[in-house]
């Protein structure tokens, strides 16, 4: 590929490992920082609310970060470099976090500065981490590598969760600086042994020419031309809009387990539980399949990113339909079957997503992923605020919550059934490689289909 070897399992897994990194430090922004200022500092919801949603916006940096890895040739230094400038990023939010204690303006400026940067940093290293990915492993393992790196990430979700848990207790300002300090340096520590040697077996090849190419285009013009290409731009909209239908129920999930099934605090927090272990199933469903039925790959991911949006938008209509059973439905497994659905979407999309990356004119893998990128922190940004104020809305004209619930469940499976339709389309039939209009699962060899030959 392009001169460098194809990435092993290892690698595959220390890829995961700077996945897991990654997530180790935004789980502390977005969770934990979140709840020190509701509930120690008693200030507005709504601040971290709006900074959560920054870290988001500023993500659609990553069509940029991604034209700057195709120029350079290389992802190693955007990736420990996003990773730095996300560390960074961290502990300036818990510092600014921190001094909200004493100064709530002073502390709300810097702790802005901190989500910032985790904006940029999460930018800058996620797309590159899945450009590289996309092009140094094979077809065959595209589908396993994407559920290795994303159950890497949701272990290092709750791996730090627990562990920092444990060190915030009792809790202090300077104890909350010091542990998220702490989880940054380990990250930056785990990405560079990660990378190490990961690239520096890369030997001259088509993608020299192709960066060279690039340099001498500039950024919007580039951007512009991955647009005008079809699928690409099919793609965005189908990520766009099946995230957003992913990330609306989030907020609104465990409130109508409490409002409309009479859960308490406890019993919604192990429903969330519920929901995560089916999306973990879902995923590794899609990985197993994906690897022992090596004949119908060029089908597989197609079918499970269709399949799993129409499922995950069954399963919300489900739900909407328990809300006016109330406490004998069986919600559990009714959420479970969602999350399974969910899981197998999700790591579908992105194994097609790392498909898609090389197709198309010129060394734009990075510009593309970036663009994807982009469309889903936009959809993640907007989801989980539209998803709320859809629930409030609902209930000014309707008394019973069950029936505000479900609108807003339907509305979403609606959207699911709108991705699936798109995902159709994004998934041309098969064309002879000689067009040179290879579909996503086309009959050309995945490997060059990856390297954008």
């Amino acid at each position: 590929m392009s001169g460098a070897a194809s990435l092993g399992w290892l690698g595959i897994v220390r890829l995961g490992l700077i996945q897991a990194a990654l997530g180790s430090i935004v789980v502390l922004t977005t969770s934990t920082l979140n709840r020190v200022m509701v509930v120690e500092f008693a200030l507005p919801a709504m601040l971290p609310g709006a900074l959560v949603a920054l870290h988001h916006a500023i993500q659609m940096s990553r069509p940029r970060f991604g034209y700057g890895s195709d120029v350079g040739g290389r992802r190693t230094p955007w990736i420990i470099g996003g990773m730095l400038v996300l560390a960074t990023g961290g502990v300036t939010a818990s510092l600014g976090t921190a001094l909200m204690g004493v100064d709530p303006v002073w502390g709300s400026g810097v702790a802005l500065l901190g989500f910032v940067l985790i904006g940029l940093g999460v930018g800058a290293c996620g797309t590159s981490l899945l450009v590289f990915l996309a092009k140094r492993v094979d077809a065959g393992r595209r589908a396993a590598a994407a559920t290795i790196v994303w159950v890497m990430m949701i272990v290092g979700f709750a791996v730090t969760a627990g562990v920092a848990g444990h060190f915030l207790d009792p809790f202090s300002p300077q104890r909350l600086v010091l542990v998220t300090a702490s989880v940054a340096a380990i990250a930056v520590v785990v990405t560079v042994l990660a990378m190490r040697n990961l690239e520096v077996d890369r030997q001259p090849g088509p993608d020299d020419a192709g960066s060279q190419r690039a340099r001498r285009i500039p950024f919007r013009t580039a951007l512009a031309g991955v647009w005008q290409e079809q699928e690409a731009r099919r793609f965005t909209v189908f990520v766009f809009v099946s995230m957003l239908a992913y990330s609306a129920q989030d907020l609104i999930l465990e409130p109508f387990a409490g409002l409309v099934f009479g859960m308490t605090p406890g019993e919604s927090t192990q429903l969330s539980g519920v929901q995560h272990a089916g999306v973990l199933l879902g995923m590794l469903i899609v990985a197993i399949t994906g690897t022992l039925l090596k004949r119908h790959r060029s089908t597989l991911l197609r079918h499970w990113t269709i399949g799993g949006c129409a499922a995950s938008a069954v399963a919300l209509f489900v739900i909407a339909a328990g809300g006016f059973v109330g406490p004998g439905w069986p919600l559990n497994a009714s959420v479970f079957a969602l999350g399974v659905a969910n899981g197998a979407f999700a790591v579908a999309a992105i194994g097609s997503m790392m498909a898609l990356a090389g197709h198309g004119r010129e060394n734009r893998e990075g510009l593309r992923m970036g663009l994807w990128g982009a469309a889903q922190a936009i959809a993640f940004g907007l989801g989980g605020f539209l998803g709320t104020v859809a629930v409030d809305t609902a209930k000014l004209f309707f008394a019973a919550p069950e029936v505000a619930y479900a609108i807003v469940f339907c509305a979403e499976g609606g959207l699911f059934i709108a991705a699936a339709v798109l995902a159709v389309s994004v998934h041309p039939p098969r064309q002879p490689a000689a067009q040179h209009e290879i579909g996503l699962f086309g009959d050309a060899d995945f490997a060059e289909v990856a390297e954008g030959r």
